[in-house]
């Protein structure tokens, strides 16, 4: 399942930094009808996806009903992201089996 959205760059404070993006709500509807063969536990989801000329591996993390996409500093800095930044994301859900 491959989708695409814009997005904000968000920052997440905990013991150290974390940079997401929310997904919307209309593709994370999209996700959760395909989770239960994507997910390897948790709740999390394995995606592929690009920001700029960056494609990664990572997990959406569920949450509030929806899901955040990481973005590592290996794809941030490169970048030049920082919290509050507009995005252009394209996703890819990688299913189980």
């Amino acid at each position: 399942m491959r989708m695409v959205f814009p997005g904000r760059v968000i920052e997440w404070r905990g013991p150290a930094p974390f940079y997401f993006v929310p997904v919307p709500e209309e593709q994370s509807a999209d996700v959760r009808q395909v989770a239960a063969m994507a997910t390897y536990g948790w709740g999390v989801v394995p995606v592929e996806a690009r920001i700029g000329e960056v494609t990664f591996g990572t997990s959406l993390f569920p949450r509030d009903g929806g899901y955040l996409l990481p973005v590592k500093n290996a794809v941030r800095k490169p970048l030049g992201l920082v919290a509050g930044d507009d995005v252009s994301v394209e996703m890819t859900v990688r299913l189980q089996g």
